[in-house]
């Protein structure tokens, strides 16, 4: 009898941890998630300053990018269309100082870019960081013993933060 509850006990632990692993790789994935968010939303807010900055030299590109800034996602799929999108408008944007000289010169629109280029690495990095937590979890619920767990507690495979082939293409910049 104390051989039954012992092992009913180990057992009952077992499943503990494995069920608080899951949670906590699911949680990784959400803090992942928002980190992604977090990067997008620092890059809409500089791009209205470098729009302003640079309105004066290339009235059309700095339109554009402000009709981009007021868009809004929800799906993993189409931030991932919309962060595509915006990131060939920035660097079109970050193009014109070879076309413009005094734009290249001027002292606001060099900090904006280096703040901008340094956005959109952090933005790189959290996708990546997103996508490896995603592989963790995916990982998690698919091994045993957690497969069978997970699948009681319906625990679904997260989606991976994709880029289109057609985004994976160079960016044609027309000045």
């Amino acid at each position: 009898m104390e051989i039954l509850l012992i092992i009913i006990a180990v057992i009952f632990i077992l499943i503990i941890i494995l069920y608080n692993r899951l949670i906590q790789l699911k949680i990784r994935c959400n803090n992942a998630l928002a980190g992604i968010d977090n990067q997008l939303k620092r890059r809409t807010d500089l791009i209205p300053n470098l729009v302003e900055v640079t309105k004066g030299y290339a009235k059309h590109e700095a339109e554009t990018l402000v009709n981009i800034v007021n868009q809004r996602s929800h799906s993993l799929s189409e931030k991932a269309k919309q962060n595509e999108e915006i990131s060939k408008n920035v660097k079109s944007l970050l193009a014109l100082a070879e076309s413009y000289p005094d734009l290249k010169a001027d002292k606001i629109f060099a900090n904006l870019q280096i703040e901008l280029t340094g956005t959109e690495d952090k933005i790189a990095y959290a996708r990546q960081f997103y996508n490896d937590s995603v592989q963790y979890f995916n990982t998690a619920i698919m091994v045993f013993p957690n497969n069978i767990l997970a699948k009681i507690l319906k625990f679904e495979e997260r989606e991976y933060f994709k880029v289109s082939d057609e985004d994976k293409e160079n960016v044609s910049i027309k000045l």
